[in-house]
């Protein structure tokens, strides 16, 4: 009787499995879309990898694989069925200069200490513009 491990129909499912994916990829839960976390994944679906998504789009960048436990629908067996295949690389987003990161640039989020002092820091007015009468003292 032929050995299980000599059989070509042993090899041909391995073959096949790791052609369908079917082997642990390692999955950056702050930069996958929705379809590879459902794919990647044990016991994540596309209704859980999408609440994974929102989640991270709502409240920034996973800094564990244990935060994963903070997305509605994900318990702490999912994410022990999946620490060895879970990546937290933070992504490094550009911002605006002048801005902290996730602020918007604009008159809110600039400090008036950023602003330079004395007459050039205030907007030029033509002094001869008509109903604009010079303020006091400048």
């Amino acid at each position: 009787m032929k050995s299980a491990l000599s059989s070509p129909w042993l090899a041909l499912a391995a073959c096949l499995a790791s052609s369908l994916g079917w082997s642990a990829e390692v999955v950056n839960i702050n930069t996958a879309d929705a379809v590879t976390l459902a794919r990647d994944l044990k016991g994540v679906g596309d209704t859980r990898a999408r609440a994974i998504v929102a989640h991270r789009t709502e409240h920034g960048a996973f800094k564990s694989a244990d935060e994963l436990t903070l997305v509605k629908g994900i318990g702490p067996r999912v994410v022990e069925q999946n620490r060895t295949v879970i990546r937290v690389d933070r992504v490094a987003r550009a911002t605006p200069a002048g801005t902290a990161p996730g602020m918007l640039p604009g008159p809110a989020t600039q400090s008036r200490s950023r602003l330079p002092a004395g007459p050039a820091a205030s907007p030029a007015r033509p002094a001869s513009a008509p109903g604009v009468r010079p303020r006091a003292g400048g």
